[in-house]
């Protein structure tokens, strides 16, 4: 099988813009679409998504081009807010996936988009801790001793943004030692014993396996993240665009989700 392509920078050029990226979910299986058949793409699929997709996206990539030898799909993951900024500015891509709404609407406020995009599925944060946790982290409140190294996301990327609202709902006057910018990041200064604690997606703690340990907090349920998806209308590729979307929302595309750690939309 071929690897997914991942890209971490990408030249800004052209002026981009949104299409058809609601309506239903599709039931269809990896390695085709609605608009066409099993090895009919081709040709190279450039998918913007948030750092907090990037495994499950990689699998769902390499599904499509082992159904589609032709094809080959470059990811490019990063904060949602930087990929926004690179969308706005004309950065050449197929698909965005952000994991807010706000960030998403950055795109769309832009007058780029021609159809609602689709919310395909949500995320909660969690504090991670290193293995064993060493800084004797219990919760929340943690995050206000200066005793502790601790790291959140970035205000400006949606994780970051879910931290402030969930400090703010807990009545914790956070003192991060570092603020990364995307939640994959943060997670690494975690597995590195950079720090006592970061505040990242559940999704990431389970990712990150035996490396590190979750603790649950309750606020984190006032501020689930939903994550939309939606094709660009400039679209290099918008054949494989759709196909990669309709994977992402079908039956198959969901279970993969909730496998690594996604909430349902």
């Amino acid at each position: 099988m071929r690897k997914t392509r991942a890209l971490f920078a990408l030249a800004v050029v052209g002026v981009l813009g949104l299409t058809a990226c609601g309506g239903p979910a599709s039931g269809t299986a990896a390695g085709t679409s609605s608009s066409s058949s099993a090895g009919d793409l081709s040709g190279t699929l450039t998918v913007f998504a948030a750092a907090s997709l990037t495994d499950v996206f990689g699998d769902l990539g390499d599904q499509l081009m082992t159904g589609n030898p032709g094809l080959e799909v470059q990811l490019n993951f990063a904060g949602s807010s930087a990929l926004a900024t690179q969308l706005t500015q004309g950065a050449p891509a197929d698909v965005f996936a952000a994991a807010n709404e706000e960030q998403m609407a950055v795109v769309t406020d832009a007058d780029l988009q021609a159809a609602d995009p689709a919310v395909f599925t949500r995320n909660a944060l969690e504090i991670a801790v290193p293995k064993g946790n060493p800084g004797g982290v219990t919760g929340l409140a943690d995050f206000a001793d200066p005793d502790l190294t601790v790291a959140v996301c970035a205000a400006d990327v949606p994780c970051g943004a879910a931290a402030a609202a969930v400090f703010a709902d807990a009545g914790v006057t956070a003192q991060p030692d570092t603020e990364e910018e995307d939640v994959k990041a943060a997670l690494t200064k975690v597995q590195l014993g950079e720090v006592d604690a970061a505040l990242v997606y559940a999704t990431d703690v389970q990712a990150a396996g035996d490396d590190v340990e979750g603790i649950p907090f309750p606020e984190a349920e006032q501020e689930v993240n939903d994550y939309p998806i939606c094709v660009l209308e400039a679209a290099p590729n918008p054949e494989a665009a759709r196909a990669f979307v309709d994977l992402v929302r079908s039956d198959a595309g969901q279970r993969a989700l909730t496998d690594a750690g996604f909430r349902a939309p």
